[in-house]
């Protein structure tokens, strides 16, 4: 009989004016992966700082191998065998390997104030060897790609003696060959009993590897269901509550829109390689490619993040000299990275100051004091207009969903007036309902007159969204695809840079 490691039952937690989870319950079993999903916002994220001791419950019951406990803090949730591994990874980069693996654990020497590190080595060693991972556990974090700290992660929860390992979206920055290297991974803690909590976004990959699904929906849990008998269709339905119609975006773009923006032989390090592209009023301009085309480092060079080496850049017609992203606000271009937390957000301040800080000087009084009267203001019509779910325009960002986050940032940007926008990644790590969100604010812009630029590496949303795609592979531009051309193969066809595609794009 298997054995039940957690059962959660009834689980409410609720913060000022915000209920997190109303009676949320969550089942996991001995040697199964089990997925949690849901929207933004849905509750996964409180449910599971619940279970670690990150929170303190108000409501319910939380029972260990059919033990009741209450779960005080961190420490006691890893006393109990429980780790979680969070999207945004904990690790030191200046330290090695082991010594991340081990960190406030080491083993002393001779003298309590040196560290063995022979022994931290050995120890490591042994680690990513049960788990068949060829990483040097004397090599720096920092050196090391992030599926291999991504693991490094996975080592680290396993040296606490865990049975329950949650994992928060733990491949959205991954390759396909290394999300299979890390499915390997799991599935080898499966089979010697572990329970692992897999939460993830992308719905596609939980068929792959999970056994069960449980979906969530404004704080309660809706249903569990066994991956085998669970369709998409049904997943997305239950997330969201309603029946989301996927199709192409009816564009919005006149025939004689006039070229608002322009590059011209754009060269940047070794990514960016002689790139050219045009973008028109209320057209959504694609960026696709693979892992490493160079999308993201050509939007980095124009919005001056990383310094050009060569080529022009005009808006309107004009000439425009970017050296730094001032220079590109200034000339009415935004940039929205695609590690909003890190480049978009200041995560402990509140949405009224995000939302007006990339615009302050048009909230000043004089030329020393913020007008916080007309700041709030424009923080509340940004938020009414595009819909952030928050109980105030004083609520702290990091406490907002990711799809929320997003809005904050394009609010910033809307603020500021910018004409041209550039979407890196914009949903990543953002739930389906959000996603259509985010769509319908891209058309609305695009209707207008702004130039948008999407780059994504979900095909599904640049055929869904873009006018015009601009494909790229090896840092060049490899092919552009318009209109009803725009499908799965043609761009795939582009981004391996097939010989007989690069010389068509040479014509």
């Amino acid at each position: 009989m298997t054995q039940n490691l957690i059962k959660m039952v009834g689980i409410s937690k609720e913060f000022p004016g915000v209920k997190a989870l109303i009676k949320a319950s969550f089942h996991l079993d001995a040697g199964e992966v089990h997925a949690l999903v849901g929207e933004n916002g849905a509750g996964k994220s409180t449910l599971m700082k619940v279970l670690t001791g990150v929170y303190t419950k108000d409501e319910g019951e939380i029972f260990h191998k059919g033990q009741a406990v209450e779960i005080q803090n961190i420490r006691h949730s890893q006393d109990l065998g429980i780790v979680m591994i969070h999207q945004e990874l904990n690790l030191m980069n200046h330290l090695s390997v082991a010594q991340n693996i081990f960190i406030g654990r080491e083993e002393r020497g001779r003298l309590p104030f040196f560290l063995n590190d022979q022994t931290l080595n050995k120890k490591a060693a042994e680690i990513l060897r049960h788990l068949n991972m060829d990483i040097d556990p004397t090599a720096k974090v920092g050196e090391l790609t992030v599926a291999k700290q991504q693991m490094i992660e996975i080592a680290k929860a396993l040296s606490y003696n865990s049975e329950i390992i949650i994992m928060d979206e733990p491949t959205a920055s991954l390759t396909d060959a290394e999300i299979s290297d890390l499915f390997r991974v799991v599935r080898i803690l499966r089979d010697e009993g572990k329970g692992i909590i897999y939460i993830s976004h992308r719905l596609e990959e939980l068929k792959q590897i999970s056994d069960r699904i449980t979906v969530m929906r404004d704080g309660e849990t809706i249903q569990t269901l066994s991956t085998q008998e669970a369709s998409t269709d049904t997943i997305i339905r239950l997330m969201v509550g309603r029946e989301l119609f996927i199709e192409k975006e009816q564009s919005t773009l006149p025939g004689d829109a006039p070229v608002l923006f322009e590059a011209r032989g754009i060269q940047c390090g070794r990514m960016v390689k002689d790139v050219s592209f045009q973008v028109r009023k209320g057209e959504i301009l694609g960026f696709a490619g693979l892992v490493g085309a160079g999308r993201t480092e050509t939007a980095r060079a124009v919005f001056g993040a990383d310094r050009r080496s060569g080529g022009k850049l005009l808006v309107n017609g004009a000439p425009v000299e970017i050296h730094s992203p001032a220079d590109a606000v200034r000339n009415g271009i935004a940039y929205l990275s695609e590690d909003r937390k890190q480049y978009g957000l200041l995560l402990g301040l509140d949405v009224e100051t995000n939302t007006s800080i990339a615009s302050m000087k048009d909230f000043l009084r004089g030329k020393l004091f913020i007008n916080f009267q007309k700041a709030c203001q424009n923080a509340e019509e940004k938020v009414s207009e595009l819909d952030v779910r928050t109980p105030s325009v004083k609520q702290l960002v990091r406490n907002l969903s990711g799809g929320n986050q997003q809005k904050v940032v394009l609010g910033k940007w809307l603020t500021r007036n910018c004409d041209i926008l550039i979407f890196d990644e914009p949903t990543r790590g953002i739930d389906v309902g959000a996603k259509n969100e985010i769509y319908k604010l891209l058309r609305d812009l695009a209707a207008m007159g702004k130039a948008i630029i999407l780059i994504s590496s979900e095909l599904p949303e640049i055929i869904r969204m873009c006018d015009r795609v601009i494909v790229m592979c090896e840092g060049k531009v490899t092919g552009e695809v318009v209109g009803e051309d725009i499908n799965q193969q043609r761009i795939m066809e582009y981004a391996t840079a097939r010989e007989e595609n690069k010389q068509e794009a040479g014509k």
